[in-house]
């Protein structure tokens, strides 16, 4: 690294090193083609004096666009000028993405005549947060530019309150409690994250509703948002969500509960609302999927 940016921002380092825009450099690291020291990085970290930073300048494949696709099993639980609230089902991604040919939440939208903000990058307009394509529940998608401002601000100043419901295995010790440990790319594995020493701070708070001879029933808040958070925490609690094979769940108790694919579920999401400020919360029930595997859970199977 040439001497001088130390404690630089990692963007702009790259903007003075190579002469990038601010926004290019931006749009390399969120693709992870920027390395420090080996590692991805995010644009506010800071780079140190003697760190190596690898850059790939090759252009990125570019996502495929919005298509317009009916989503079966898609229904809107909220709807006004500002926001539509969708409940997600399972097989379904937030947006589209490199290598993902399936159905989308903004695809079905736009399949079914909303109208969506057109803020945030071509193929992630309106979409102030995710849910992973195996998990289910409360989703939200911006309609007007302000409402997009609102809400993403919203979300990274950790007033949103995100609770979730997941089945994990075992019995947490203790009942209740905060998982409080950082998250980034699986040293062994790029399609997987883990508990890593120089990850993002992750926190995680969990209660215990129900618990079974082999499970629990878990009430889960999020105070941070990171890729696979609730899966990735609960596994470092050896407690993985039950049918959550990629995370070390038990695949015959899967097979016992009829699940394919881990037992997690957006439950409510509460924000302001972006125009009157009024507290708004919208649930979302159990799929049949997982209300299935709970009541063979609760007949003791």
């Amino acid at each position: 690294m040439p001497e001088g940016l130390a404690g630089e921002r990692l963007d702009v380092a790259l903007t003075r090193m190579l002469g990038l825009s601010r926004a290019r450099a931006a749009d390399l690291i969120a693709a992870g083609a920027v390395l420090v020291d080996g590692s991805p990085a995010a644009k506010s970290d800071r780079v140190l004096d003697g760190s190596v930073l690898s850059v790939d300048l090759s252009e990125p494949k570019a996502a495929d666009p919005i298509v317009a696709e009916p989503v079966p099993g898609m229904r809107v639980l909220f709807d006004d000028d500002d926001v539509v609230v969708v409940d997600k089902p399972v097989g379904v991604a937030a947006h589209p993405s490199p290598g993902w040919n399936g159905p989308t939440v903004v695809g079905g939208l736009v399949a079914a005549g909303y109208r969506i903000s057109t803020s945030g990058a071509a193929e992630r307009q309106g979409i102030v947060h995710r849910l992973d394509v195996g998990t289910t529940g409360v989703m939200a998608v911006a309609k007007s530019e302000s409402a997009y401002t609102s809400l993403k601000r919203q979300f990274r100043d950790r007033t949103v309150d995100k609770v979730y419901h997941a089945v994990v295995q075992g019995h947490c010790d203790p009942l209740s409690g905060t998982v409080d440990a950082p998250i980034g790319r699986h040293p062994q594995h790029e399609y997987k994250w883990a508990v890593v020493s120089d990850g993002k701070p992750s926190v995680t708070h969990y209660d215990t509703l129900e618990a079974f001879p082999h499970a629990s029933l878990l009430e889960v808040h999020l105070e941070t948002g990171r890729t696979h958070q609730i899966r990735v925490h609960m596994s470092a609690l050896r407690h993985p969500c039950a049918g959550d094979l990629t995370y070390g769940a038990d695949p015959g108790l899967a097979r016992r509960l009829g699940l394919t694919r881990q037992w997690l579920h957006a439950r409510s999401l509460s924000f302001d609302h972006p125009s009157s400020g009024e507290r708004i919360t919208i649930e979302s029930e159990y799929p049949d999927d997982l209300t299935v595997a709970l009541e063979r859970l609760r007949d003791g199977m």
